[in-house]
């Protein structure tokens, strides 16, 4: 076991990516969409009394009667994605969890729902299609390298209509202002990892000259050794408004949260609303 474990107990480089994947992994990715549909939880998905009142404020700043195409990247299960519909958007939802979106499928038929949901990896494949509102709520943004945000916000950007509109949210470095660098082990007999006895080990490494931090999973098995890495790159505004201009938006506004909280300095994330 310690042969197995040696190699992942030295920092990794900033955004090295871990070789299993987290998503579509067939375990966790129904650990995951158990998280998502917790109306209680606040991990995979938030709070749903905060997703009802983000999606109310969203339709009120951004109305369906102006920016009837949304697309939802990162969309789950299909949590906000039948909460934009009910507000009278035409909604697509995009995710890479086949897990989540085969879910999403099945409720939408359920509740004769019209939603189109795509399965796949919206970093690497093209965003077809024109929409006039992009969402990606629950600070997607800040897992990607700065190549990968980069490309990504020039193929959002591309996809939107004319008077398009992008509204996400990131975190900022206040969200880890008090965790220090730290290894935690655990044992647990079946559980989020898997459904056999693990032994779990939980790393949290600081960049803070990138205001990039890393959760680090080990989980041991008798069957193996896997690692996932979770990176969350952190914003200040001005970073944030430095990466949108670049990509071609003009019309910045930024608030607390995605309920619309005002924005001050000391909060832990940004939501921010950019149009073409």
């Amino acid at each position: 076991m310690i042969k197995a474990v040696k190699p992942y107990l030295k920092k990794p480089v900033l955004f090295e990516k871990s070789n299993t994947k987290f998503w579509d992994d067939p375990y966790i990715s129904q650990s995951m969409l158990k998280a998502h549909l917790d109306p209680d939880f606040e991990s995979a998905t938030r709070r749903l009394n905060f997703v009802e009142q983000s999606a109310h404020w969203i339709s009120a700043i951004l109305p369906p009667s102006s920016y009837k195409r949304l697309l939802d990247l990162g969309c789950g299960p299909g949590i906000y994605a039948e909460l934009f519909h009910a507000k009278g958007y035409q909604v697509t939802g995009f995710d890479i969890s086949e897990s989540s979106i085969r879910y999403a499928k099945k409720t939408a038929r359920e509740k004769d729902f019209h939603i189109r949901y795509l399965n796949g990896n919206y970093i690497q494949s093209p965003i077809k299609g024109s929409y006039d509102l992009i969402t990606m709520i629950y600070c997607d943004l800040g897992v990607l390298s700065h190549t990968e945000r980069k490309a990504l916000l020039s193929k959002i950007y591309n996809a939107l209509s004319s008077t398009g509109c992008f509204l996400f949210d990131v975190f900022t470095p206040y969200e880890y202002e008090n965790q220090p660098e730290c290894k935690i082990w655990n044992y647990e007999e079946g559980g989020f990892w898997s459904s056999a006895p693990y032994l779990l080990l939980q790393q949290l490494y600081r960049y803070d000259h990138d205001n990039t931090f890393l959760r680090q999973y080990i989980v041991v098995t008798d069957s193996g050794t896997t690692c996932y890495n979770n990176w969350e790159h952190t914003f200040e505004i001005e970073e944030l408004r430095t990466e949108l201009e670049e990509a071609g938006f003009r019309d910045l506004q930024f608030y607390g949260n995605v309920a619309g909280a005002e924005y001050k300095h000391g909060n832990k994330t940004i939501c921010a609303v950019a149009k073409k």
